[in-house]
C-alpha cells in the first residue's frame, strides 16, 4: 500500500510542477523538452521503489529540474542570445521550387520527407512549392506558389 501512496504523492507533485510551468513548456516537444521529460522518471524512480525511504530527494530533484526548465524559458524569452543558444532557427529547405540540398543535408532531411509534406498539403510537384521550411519544432511547413 505504501507504493500506491508514494506513487500518488509523486504524481500530484509532478502534476503541480507541470501546471506551474504552463502549457507552452511541454506543448511542443523540443529536444530539450524531451530530455527533461525523460529525466523525471529517473529522478523519482528510487522514491517509488522504496530504495530511498524519503520522498524528499525525488521532490528536490524534480523541483530543481522544473526550476531549470522555467529559468531557461524565462531567460530565452528575455534575452535573444539565450534564445538563439537554446532554440534552433527555422531552416529553408525549398526556395521557389528548388530543393536547397546543403540545408537538407545539414538538417538530415530527405527529399522524400519534403514530398510527403507536399502531398499532405495537396501539392504534387516541387515546382509548385514557394517555400518549405523546417520549423524549430521539427515540422516542415509548406508554402505553395500562387
Amino acid at each position: 500500500m505504501e507504493t500506491v501512496v508514494r506513487t500518488i504523492v509523486v504524481y500530484l507533485f509532478i502534476l503541480v510542477g507541470l501546471r506551474i510551468l504552463g502549457k507552452r513548456e511541454f506543448g511542443e516537444l523540443s529536444a530539450l523538452d524531451l530530455v527533461t521529460l525523460l529525466l523525471v522518471p529517473e529522478l523519482v524512480s528510487q522514491a517509488l521503489t522504496r530504495e530511498d525511504d524519503s520522498l524528499t530527494n525525488a521532490f528536490v530533484a524534480t523541483a530543481t529540474l522544473f526550476t531549470l526548465v522555467f529559468l531557461t524559458s524565462a531567460l530565452s524569452h528575455r534575452f535573444k542570445r539565450v534564445e538563439h543558444f537554446v532554440n534552433s532557427k527555422p531552416t529553408v529547405l525549398v526556395a521557389r521550387g528548388q530543393i536547397l540540398v546543403d540545408n537538407c543535408n545539414r538538417e538530415r532531411i530527405s527529399a522524400e520527407e519534403i514530398v510527403s509534406e507536399m502531398h499532405k498539403n495537396g501539392i504534387d510537384e516541387i515546382e509548385h512549392v514557394r517555400w518549405a521550411i523546417l520549423e524549430v519544432d521539427g515540422r516542415i511547413s509548406i508554402v505553395p506558389d500562387t
